[in-house]
């Protein structure tokens, strides 16, 4: 039996007119164009306004990897495995101009916050930056040593981070066009990287199966997911930082609550890998892609609720689901909890899109074992350390979930005694008239 509440994520349109693979989606700053790229060489501009016809562009001669809005939005960048990016105007017109500077596939495309540059990141290893009021290729960023799979800009255009096959995620300085960080400890390749609104931290996705968010002041790995059973091809961050979704090529799209660190939907609508999810600007959308040649839309509508209220709703569900394991999610690290964004874990209950939910910790928390390492103690005690004080909030969580089992059992168990003393109250009263008829 399924419950469908207003404040689940609702499939809004389904969009057809793609005949291969959909790769790549973007929305306008308007909200009124949704991009999308695909393995049949169109980059196609679907108008959100009701009975408004869709743009098909020609011009790529190879499948279209990457799609994004200028913050304007009069331009619609598109890269390919052509080895070339265009430039579009998303009007009937569609006309385009062609940057070529890579000498391999071009993976990813975005524009700087600004509209004033492109960044892109190819198959030969480089990423590289563009002008785009003049039209020209500015620099080339290069020190990764196999393909690079996704490159960004942070929201004040001063960083680069990028990805991909050699397993790293690397971060650049725009001015000194220097590599500043790398992070590494994948066991696959990298296939996407992009910052939060804040710019203080960046996500990336593995073939591993992996979800990994760090904090580029303190560079450390500060939430790790594992809720999907195949690679993560694509994410995209809510504008207010609060949430993440996730495509995979379990054909699962996944939504983390990044505060709670908890995954608090799975939606199935695609049959097969997803390949591009991306939230609006506002955030009252989103939009999937893949496989399956589909382009779904949806509407967010979980934003707009108190997530307290949200859990306390759900939790009157009936026919839950399983608890997760509480090793679905893990923190790298142990955090301070937040009084009040304390976690508590409420079992999922099935809904038309699978509703799921796990335990993790508060993204920013700071770390316990910091001091230790900044007294000089041996790295192999520290990683002792936390290995330890990581088992000991695992124990922890699993006590809670116990706690709240526990309550639920007393709280039935009291249910059922009242039910009890009140049949027994009914039962003597009857005794008691049958008994006092039969005396008269």
């Amino acid at each position: 039996m399924s419950f469908h509440f207003q404040e689940d994520p609702t499939l809004e349109r389904h969009f057809k007119g793609h005949k291969d693979v959909v790769s790549c989606a973007d929305f306008s700053p308007n909200n009124k164009q949704l991009a999308t790229g695909s393995c049949d060489k169109n980059l196609m501009i679907w108008n959100l306004t009701p009975k408004a016809r869709a743009f098909r562009f020609v011009g790529h001669t190879d499948i279209i990897t990457g799609v994004h809005f200028s913050p304007s939005g009069s331009f619609v960048a598109s890269s390919s495995r052509d080895q070339t990016v265009r430039l579009w105007t998303p009007s009937i017109k569609g006309e385009s101009t062609v940057f070529k500077a890579h000498t391999a596939s071009v993976r990813s495309v975005q524009f700087s916050s600004d509209g004033q540059r492109l960044v892109t990141a190819s198959d030969d290893k480089s990423v590289k930056v563009w002008g785009v009021e003049r039209k020209k290729f500015l620099y080339s960023l290069n020190r990764h040593t196999n393909w690079v799979r996704c490159a960004r800009f942070s929201p004040d255009g001063r960083l680069v981070a990028s990805c991909g096959d050699d397993r790293t995620v690397r971060l650049w300085d725009t001015s000194s066009r220097q590599c500043i960080n790398i992070f590494t400890d994948y066991g696959g390749s990298a296939t996407f990287v992009d910052f939060n609104s804040s710019g203080t931290c960046i996500a990336s996705s593995g073939a591993d199966n992996t979800l990994k968010i760090w904090d580029i002041r303190t560079n450390k790995l500060i939430q790790h997911y594992r809720v999907h059973s195949a690679g993560v091809n694509c994410f995209s961050f809510h504008p207010s930082g609060n949430y993440l979704i996730s495509g995979s090529s379990d054909s699962t799209m996944k939504i983390l609550d990044l505060l709670e660190g908890r995954l608090i939907y799975t939606l199935h609508g695609h049959k097969g890998p997803v390949l591009a999810v991306v939230f609006s600007r506002d955030g009252g959308l989103f939009a999937s892609g893949g496989a399956d040649s589909q382009v779904l839309m949806w509407k967010t509508n979980f934003d707009s609720l108190n997530y307290r209220d949200l859990l306390s709703r759900h939790s009157k569900r009936v026919t839950p689901d399983p608890l997760p394991h509480l090793m679905d999610i893990y923190p790298r690290s142990p955090h301070r909890h937040n009084a009040q964004n304390g976690t508590v874990e409420v079992s999922g209950h099935t809904i038309p899109m699978c509703f799921t939910n796990s335990t993790d910790f508060p993204l920013g928390g700071r770390y316990s074992v910091n001091a230790v390492e900044r007294s000089g103690i041996p790295s192999s005690l520290t990683s002792t350390l936390e290995n330890i004080v990581q088992q000991l909030d695992i124990l922890t969580q699993t006590v809670a979930v116990l706690e709240e089992r526990l309550t639920l059992t007393e709280d039935k168990l009291r249910t059922c005694l009242d039910n009890q003393v009140l049949s027994a109250k009914l039962f003597l009263t009857v005794l008691h008239k049958n008994n006092a008829s039969k005396w008269w």
